[in-house]
């Protein structure tokens, strides 16, 4: 089987899913329940998040089934019932999804993803839809981080061969990407997802010439429309931008262009000394690429420094997360349907951690804007809600009950949208080049309305994120019978 195709087993899940799936099946237990799928905290200490994978996880939702041999590896466990691995192997996803648009900017405690569907069919899906937005959602936002720090320069992820195995690769191209990031050496990516490829030389090319000029000379003479010289393999500033001002030189004569990557050493320094060289030889439109271990701290000081820097290369901290190892989503039990009234009943998880109690109750989020079109925060309501534009509202702190204030926006969107009914999606037709490009393109509109002091690298201003009044109340109340 694929690496690709893993996803869309319905062994993709944690084993206690199945057994519990067992359970509920054989008590009859299997009514209409609601999960929500939010996150705690803010990962690298930021202002925002972005929420990415919704749509490769639709996708793999629509097929997610287990084979027959699946039903037989099961039944090697000797711990189900004949009759549940028959229920099994006819089974398919049947619930409804709502979530936010991709490419959207998300902050800690509100429902991102709401599955409504009977309880069997919610728990099995789980690890499926944690796995694929947690990390996609990591990656995303790095790149995000990455972008800002780089004043929305040019960057590109190189980080195929430091990510975390094939998936890891092609999951953290397609994420970066709508996270700001300009193009991907990983040529897979490319095909699958429309990402533009880019990459030239490697140390390796420059070794293998008798000399360094030889080397950039053949290259350019291949790639006249694409050179960029790698000058750092000997010494940057005695020999690599002296042989590239060589290269270089017969290009422009030519009617071409070139630019030089730096990968090593002190890249402030470098950058200015090189791009002094450039100038003084008569090429100040050739540019300066660098590399190495680069991060959003290390761009952020670069920037801020002045460095004459155009392009950015950024691998292994971007596909990895970096500092982050994991997005803290969670899959949380809200509400379940009563069997005879047929009405919702809101559940609550509480915690002796606070920031662990969950909001009870099916929900929407509401995103309030300025009369300058900027976010001013987002509100948590219940289900039977609306937020109204021009109208004055009481909101309040999710987790400091005497928090609050009083807001009118000029703006008000709902960001909760219907994607799946019945197990399918509710759009189709756009292919996933398509799919992607719209996610990027709803990425760099989310950022224009989202004020620079959430954006700060060090120490951004907190986003609100708050409780409607009635949904305030109710949680207030179960926490009240709880300590009764």
């Amino acid at each position: 089987m694929s690496f690709m195709n893993y996803c869309r087993d319905g062994l993709f899940t944690d084993f206690y899913e199945l057994t519990m799936a067992q359970g509920y099946f054989l008590q009859k237990r299997n009514e209409e329940v609601v999960f929500e799928c939010f996150f705690r905290r803010q990962p690298f200490n930021g202002g925002f998040s972005v929420f990415a994978g919704i749509e490769p996880l639709i996708e793999a939702l629509e097929d997610f089934s287990f084979s027959s041999e699946d039903i037989a590896y099961l039944k090697e466990q000797k711990i189900f019932d004949l009759s549940f691995l028959d229920y099994l192997s006819g089974w398919h996803f049947k619930g409804d999804l709502y979530s936010f648009d991709e490419g959207s900017l998300i902050f800690p405690q509100e429902p991102v993803i709401r599955i409504c569907s009977n309880l069997i069919d919610a728990q099995i899906i789980e690890g499926l839809v944690l796995n694929t937005i947690n990390f996609q959602s990591l990656i995303a936002t790095k790149s995000a981080r990455v972008y800002i720090a780089s004043n929305r320069g040019k960057i590109m992820e190189f980080g195929l061969r430091r990510a975390q195995g094939a998936d890891g690769a092609l999951s953290a191209s397609r994420a970066s990407y709508i996270g700001g990031v300009e193009g991907t050496s990983n040529a897979l990516a490319g095909k699958i997802y429309g990402i533009p490829v880019m990459g030239t030389m490697a140390h390796s090319w420059v070794m293998s010439f008798p000399s360094e000029e030889e080397a950039f000379e053949a290259y350019a003479q291949i790639y006249p429309e694409n050179s960029v010289f790698l000058i750092d393999t000997y010494d940057t500033i005695k020999s690599g931008i002296k042989n590239a001002i060589k290269a270089g030189s017969k290009l422009v004569k030519a009617g071409f262009n070139f630019g030089v990557r730096l990968d090593s050493g002190d890249i402030d320094y470098l950058s200015r000394q090189v791009r002094s060289e450039l100038d003084k030889a008569g090429f100040p439109q050739a540019k300066i690429a660098v590399s190495n271990e680069l991060t959003e701290d290390i761009i952020d000081n670069l920037v801020k420094q002045g460095a004459p820097i155009d392009n950015w290369g950024v691998g292994t901290n971007m596909v990895t997360g970096g500092s982050e190892s994991s997005f803290s989503g969670v899959y949380k039990l809200s509400a379940k349907k009563d069997i005879n009234s047929g009405k919702w009943i809101p559940v609550m998880k509480f915690s002796d951690n606070p920031a662990k109690t969950t909001n009870p109750g099916l929900k929407n989020v509401y995103r309030l804007y300025d009369e300058n079109n900027m976010a001013i925060g987002d509100i948590l309501t219940l289900d039977d809600e609306s937020i109204e534009a021009e109208k004055e509202y009481r909101f309040f702190h999710p987790m400091v009950d005497y928090r609050q204030f009083l807001c009118k926006a000029s703006r008000v969107k709902s960001l909760l949208k219907k994607k799946m009914s019945a197990g399918k999606a509710v759009e189709s037709g756009m292919n996933q080049k398509e799919i992607l490009e719209k996610s990027r393109k709803h990425f760099m509109e989310e950022l224009d309305s989202l004020d620079p002091t959430y954006m700060r690298i060090l120490n951004p201003h907190i986003y609100k994120v708050s409780l409607s009044e009635k949904l305030r109340n109710l949680k207030v109340k179960f926490i009240e019978e709880n300590l009764s």
